[in-house]
């Protein structure tokens, strides 16, 4: 069976995210301008890159190379679109991050937002392994609601297979799994968001 995230369509997953009552978009936009900008690397890689939200701050005399990653050819598609002035920069790979890790490049930083509770623990440090970034900022969603992690809306249900791959994320467990593959914490930092969820920032450096 494929992933639940090849079938959901880009227009129906942005409309969900950008609601009042979700405000995801908006916030993880402002959450990326912080994680393109903060760190002294050259190359950078976004696990589940989506439709390519946050791109723009992606600083085209910073970075030799922008690397997105996602399952869903739609998304990647629409990346390239939407970012045709980054183009000699960015390098769209359509990959599945469970069962192609092997493939990833070599990066200076990792992001991976919303990207965690959807292939677990241990692929992801499998990945961050293949990939050997200095740093690796992440985001996890902080739910209130353990009954009903996706909020409401007119798309919900474009989301009901998302159950099958989701796992609930915690900050310590997440800290532990980065320890084991020698990164640090560096900065924890909360965004909270309008329906009583929030946006966790987690960040990590590699010990020297």
């Amino acid at each position: 069976m494929n992933n639940p995230w090849e079938d959901i369509k880009l227009d129906d997953y942005e409309k969900h995210m950008s609601l009042d009552s979700v405000k995801q978009l908006q916030t993880m936009n402002m959450i990326m301008k912080s994680q393109f900008e903060d760190y002294p690397v050259d190359s950078v890689i976004v696990f589940g890159i989506a439709g390519g939200n946050g791109l723009e701050h992606a600083d085209r005399n910073k970075y030799r190379t922008v690397y997105g990653v996602d399952i869903n050819e739609e998304y990647l598609r629409a990346v390239e679109l939407r970012y045709a002035d980054l183009a000699d920069v960015l390098r769209c790979m359509k990959l599945d991050l469970i069962n192609e890790s092997d493939r990833l490049p070599r990066a200076g930083l990792i992001i991976a937002n919303l990207l965690i509770e959807y292939i677990g623990y241990e692929v992801f440090k499998n990945a961050v392994v293949k990939v050997d970034p200095d740093y690796v900022s992440c985001v996890i969603q902080i739910n209130t609601d353990t009954k009903q992690w996706v909020s409401d809306s007119p798309y919900l249900h474009s989301f009901d297979r998302l159950d099958e791959v989701h796992h609930q994320m915690e900050e310590n467990e997440l800290d532990a799994a980065m320890n084991e593959i020698g990164y640090s914490k560096i900065m924890s930092r909360k965004e909270p968001l309008p329906n009583g969820k929030a946006l966790l920032r987690l960040d990590y450096s590699k010990e020297s």
